[in-house]
C-alpha cells in the first residue's frame, strides 16, 4: 500500500483481520462487532483530532478500543518537559469509545505540543500515546490563516491506497493553517462504496471498504462507521492531529437533501422516517467530531468561534431547522427564527475586523431537489425573494440596517470552486450591502459543472473552476480547498481558491471597511 502504512492501518482497525477481494474490504471500523476488547493495554484506534480553537486552548478528541480513561499532556516543547497532565472523560461503549475534552488555560498565540493516551480503568496500564501540535488563537493583531472546503468520500470515491489515499489533506497540511473550516458533507452516509470502480481510461479505482460503507447508514453503529471510515486515511489522521477543525453538517451526514419530517420513498432504506435517521446521525456526528455540544447554541451545531480581534466565525446550520423542500414560492425557513435572530444579533455585537459566515449551502446558486423543488436557498425565479430567499433577505436587510461591515460568506456543497460577488445594483432585492461568497470543494468526491445563478440577490460569478460533466473521479483535477489569510498589520483579507495540490487557481484581496 504505497504512501499508506499497512501495518499501522490494520493495527488501528479494531478487529485487525486481513484484506480481501479485488478491492480492500476491511472489518468494522466503528466497533459494532465486537463492541469492545476487555483487559490489556488500551489502543487509540482512529488517531486524535482537534476542534474549535480559541485563545486559551482547543478541544481534543480520541477513541479507544476498550473501556478506559482519556489522558492528555500538553507542553510548549516536543520533549514534553514541564508538561501539564489532564485526565479526561471515560471512553466507554455508550459513546462508541470516543471522548473529548477542552484543553484550556493555555497562553494565546503560542505553539503547543500534546499527546493523548488511554489508561485502563484501574489506572495501572497506559496505552501507546499519539501526538500532535497546534497554535492557540492570538489575542492581538497577528496574522491569521485558515482553510475551508467540504464533501468527503462522495459519489462512490473512497480511500484508494493505489494513489496514496486522500492526498488533498496533505496538501492542506503543507499550508500550515491555524484551523480548518469543514463546510458540511463531512461524510456520505447515503453513499455506499464498491470495492472497484471502472475509470473512463480503462483503469480501475480501488476503494478501501468497511461493512458500514457497503450500504446506506440507518443504525447508530452504521452512522458511527461513516465517520470512522474517513479516519482510516493516513492523510486525514495526520491533518486532524495538527489542525483544529470547525465542523458543520449538511445533508449527507444523514441522507441526500433531507429535511425535518421527511418520509423517504426509497427501497434502499428500511427505516423511512428521516427524523429517526437524523437523530442517530446527529449522535454519531457529535461522538466522532471534535466539537462540544455545550459550545453550540441549543446544543446543536450553530455557534460563533472567535479567533482574536481580526476574526469571528459564525458557523450556521441550514439543515436542522428548515421547512420541507418545495418550489420556493411561499415564505419558508432555512435557518429558523431562533437561529436567524441569534445570527444577526451576534454579527451586530462582533467587534472583530472580519465576520466570516460559514454557510453549509450557497445563497444565490440554484441547487434543485428533483424536477421542481429547491434544496438550497435560490429558487431560480427572478424578482422579489420567495421561499427560503425571504428569510435570507430579512437577514441581509438587518445586517445592512445594523451597519455590520466586512462580512464574507464561505461555502462548499456544489462540488466546484467559484467566487461570486453579490450587489444590490444587479439585484431584484436591494436592501443589502454588497458582499462576497466564496465556494470551494469537493475535498474528495465527484465534481460537477457550475449551477445556474438566481438574480434575486444580484450574484455575479467572477471565477469558476469546474468540469464540463458530472461525476468525475478525484484524479480528474477538480478537487478544491480555499484559503483565507488576514494580515495582522493592515487587516487585509486575501482569499485563494486552490486545487488538490495546493496551487492557487485564483486570488483576491479585500481591504476592511472602517
Amino acid at each position: 500500500m504505497s504512501a499508506m502504512n499497512r501495518r499501522d492501518l490494520l493495527r488501528r482497525a479494531i478487529t485487525g483481520t486481513g484484506l480481501a477481494g479485488a478491492g480492500l474490504l476491511l472489518p468494522s471500523a466503528a466497533g459494532s462487532t465486537p463492541a469492545f476488547v476487555r483487559g490489556g493495554r488500551p489502543v487509540l484506534t482512529h488517531g486524535v483530532q482537534l476542534g474549535d480553537p480559541r485563545p486559551d486552548g482547543v478541544v481534543v478528541w480520541t477513541r479507544a478500543d476498550r473501556p478506559s480513561r482519556m489522558v492528555v499532556e500538553v507542553a510548549r516543547d516536543a520533549g514534553f518537559r514541564d508538561a501539564r497532565r489532564v485526565r479526561g472523560p471515560l471512553l466507554t461503549p455508550d459513546t462508541d469509545g470516543t471522548g473529548k475534552l477542552l484543553l484550556d488555560r493555555l497562553a494565546p498565540g503560542q505553539r503547543f505540543h500534546y499527546r493523548v493516551s488511554a489508561e485502563d480503568l484501574d489506572g495501572r496500564v497506559t496505552g501507546e500515546p499519539l501526538t500532535g501540535r497546534f497554535r492557540t488563537a492570538a489575542r492581538g493583531r497577528e496574522d491569521v490563516r485558515f482553510l475551508w472546503s467540504g464533501d468527503v468520500v462522495g459519489q462512490g470515491w473512497g480511500i484508494n491506497p493505489d494513489v496514496g489515499g486522500m492526498t488533498i489533506y496533505s496538501a492542506m497540511a503543507r499550508r500550515d493553517p491555524d484551523f480548518f473550516l469543514h463546510s458540511g458533507d463531512t461524510v456520505y452516509a447515503d453513499g455506499p462504496l464498491q470495492e472497484t470502480v471502472a475509470l473512463p481510461d480503462g483503469g480501475t479505482w480501488r476503494n478501501l471498504v468497511t461493512p458500514e460503507k457497503s450500504k446506506v447508514a440507518e443504525t447508530l453503529d452504521e452512522y458511527r462507521g461513516q465517520f470512522a471510515y474517513n479516519l482510516l486515511d493516513e492523510n486525514v489522521r495526520r491533518f486532524a492531529a495538527d489542525v483544529p477543525q470547525l465542523v458543520q453538517w449538511d445533508d449527507h451526514e444523514v441522507t441526500n437533501n433531507w429535511y425535518p419530517g421527511e418520509v423517504l420513498d426509497s427501497e434502499e432504506y428500511e427505516e423511512k422516517r428521516v427524523d429517526v435517521l437524523a437523530e442517530r446521525a446527529f449522535r454519531a456526528f457529535h461522538e466522532w467530531q471534535p466539537a462540544r455540544r455545550v459550545d453550540a447554541v441549543d446544543g446543536r451545531v450553530y455557534r460563533k468561534v472567535s479567533h482574536g480581534p481580526l476574526l469571528d466565525v459564525f458557523v450556521l446550520d441550514m439543515r436542522s431547522y428548515r421547512d420541507a423542500n418545495s418550489p420556493g414560492t411561499t415564505p419558508e425557513r432555512i435557518l429558523g427564527e431562533q437561529q436567524a435572530r441569534w445570527f444577526v444579533d451576534e454579527l451586530a455585537r462582533s467587534r472583530a475586523t472580519w465576520k466570516v459566515v460559514a454557510a453549509d449551502m450557497p445563497l444565490g446558486i440554484v441547487v434543485p431537489d428533483g424536477e421542481i423543488d429547491v434544496e438550497a436557498i435560490a429558487n431560480g425565479r427572478p424578482g422579489a425573494p420567495g421561499g427560503r430567499e425571504s428569510e435570507i433577505a430579512r437577514v441581509l436587510r438587518e445586517i445592512s440596517r445594523r451597519q455590520v461591515r466586512n462580512v464574507v460568506w464561505l461555502t462548499a456543497d456544489v462540488h466546484y470552486s467559484a467566487a461570486n460577488h453579490y450587489s444590490p445594483e444587479r439585484a431584484a432585492f436591494t436592501g443589502f450591502d454588497p458582499f462576497w461568497e466564496f465556494v470551494s470543494g469537493p475535498l474528495h468526491a465527484g465534481a460537477g459543472p457550475p449551477n445556474d445563478l438566481d438574480p434575486t440577490f444580484g450574484p455575479e460569478t467572477v471565477f469558476v473552476h469546474a468540469p464540463a460533466a458530472t461525476g468525475g473521479s478525484p484524479l480528474d483535477g477538480f478537487q478544491h480547498f480555499g484559503e483565507v489569510n488576514i494580515d495582522g498589520g493592515s487587516g487585509r483579507l486575501t482569499v485563494d481558491l486552490r486545487d488538490s495540490s495546493g496551487a492557487s487557481l485564483w486570488s483576491t484581496a479585500l481591504d476592511p471597511q472602517r
